[in-house]
């Protein structure tokens, strides 16, 4: 493998495909579009494990330093690379909001035309700013995710686009690669990965990357195991808990809130192959992990990613975690994706006073 320094370093590090080249499978010669993507931070987490009540050695992995904000650009960069090799001109997505913030941004570094396609008064606006920004032509339809990706995996049927969701194998191939760098850094799998699941295609990846490791390093004589997955969705939105499709999926966790999949079939298998599980949990419990991982850990992540920490805590109370375990919380964006959430949900007050020193000090609380 080209890897020059191991993720938490970088020293040299010029993008997921430049890393894993030979896992990732691109053909010879096809031209490699990055960001500089992925090596994301692996950071312990000791508040969590007490807010669990329980000795544990949490993780979090910080897919929100990704250069768009989320984990989408792992697989953004193979996919829209893939398609430059292809001579595809125009590249086409449905989104909830990161994967057309990642596409418009591999777009417009490879120097071809995206449109993305959203549902009308469903996206954060630090996403919606985000596209906006890189150039793509925003098509906003009246309807819902599951709707939008229906209307460009036909658009893309026609040869018209190349379509850049994770249905396209190689976005998958690209976000393995945070397995990869997880082993990488831990020198084995941990016990429990916990992550968010909204179309599935995330957890569909990690669990291909931890069995392709798993894989490589048998032959060279070590075992580095496999973890289990803990996949959970929000309430509002959690056709796979439920065993059937949402038509109208609400969350406030936006980049989750869809009611059909597309990679259901290959998550559940994840889960189960894995011996681990999708649940569910609700608004307020991502709210209250939301709250808990800025206050106790200074992280700040959108509300989806908070589902992982709201579900590591259910999985705490429940009893599927038992001490002493590794647990790794997969971050999925940044907070300063979803601004509205931050502003809405903080219980900070600004004091006003004049600009002498006695009232900032008074201010203060001195």
């Amino acid at each position: 493998m080209r890897r020059d320094v191991c993720c938490s370093g970088k020293t040299g590090w010029r993008g997921v495909v430049h890393a894993y080249a030979d896992l990732i499978g691109l053909p010879d010669g096809c031209p490699v579009v990055t960001l500089f993507e992925g090596g994301t931070p692996l950071v312990p987490a000791p508040g969590l494990a007490r807010a669990a009540g329980m000795d544990l050695d949490v993780r979090l992995k910080l897919e929100g330093l990704n250069p768009t904000g989320s984990f989408k650009d792992r697989g953004m960069t193979v996919a829209v690379s893939a398609a430059l090799g292809e001579g595809a001109r125009l590249v086409v997505c449905a989104s909830t909001g990161n994967t057309a913030a990642s596409a418009a941004a591999f777009a417009a570094r490879a120097g071809v035309a995206c449109a993305v396609v959203v549902p009308e008064g469903k996206i954060a606006l630090g996403k919606m700013a985000q596209a906006c920004a890189y150039g793509a032509r925003i098509v906003a339809i009246r309807g819902n995710f599951d709707q939008a990706l229906t209307a460009v995996r036909a658009i893309a049927a026609t040869g018209a686009a190349a379509l850049v969701n994770s249905v396209n194998p190689w976005r998958i191939q690209g976000q393995m690669t945070a397995a990869f760098e997880i082993v990488d850094e831990l020198g084995s799998a941990p016990d429990w990965l916990v992550l968010p699941v909204g179309n599935a295609g995330n957890i569909t990846a990690y669990w291909k990357g931890f069995r392709e490791y798993w894989a490589k390093y048998k032959a060279l004589g070590r075992n580095v195991g496999l973890p289990r997955l803990g996949g959970f969705q929000a309430s509002g939105a959690a056709p796979i808990v439920r065993g059937r499709p949402i038509p109208d999926p609400e969350t406030v966790a936006t980049a989750i809130r869809i009611g059909n999949p597309a990679s259901w079939r290959t998550a559940v298998a994840a889960a189960q192959e894995s011996q681990g599980f999708i649940d569910e949990v609700t608004d307020e419990e991502i709210l209250r992990a939301y709250s808990l991982l800025a206050s106790t850990e200074g992280v700040f992540a959108e509300p989806a990613s908070c589902a992982a920490v709201a579900g590591m805590l259910k999985m705490a109370r429940t009893g599927r975690l038992r001490a002493g375990d590794r647990v790794v919380l997969v971050l999925t964006g940044n907070g300063l994706k979803d601004p509205d959430t931050a502003v809405a949900a903080s219980r900070a007050e600004i004091a006003e006073c004049d600009a002498d020193v006695d009232s900032v000090a008074r201010a203060m609380g001195l």
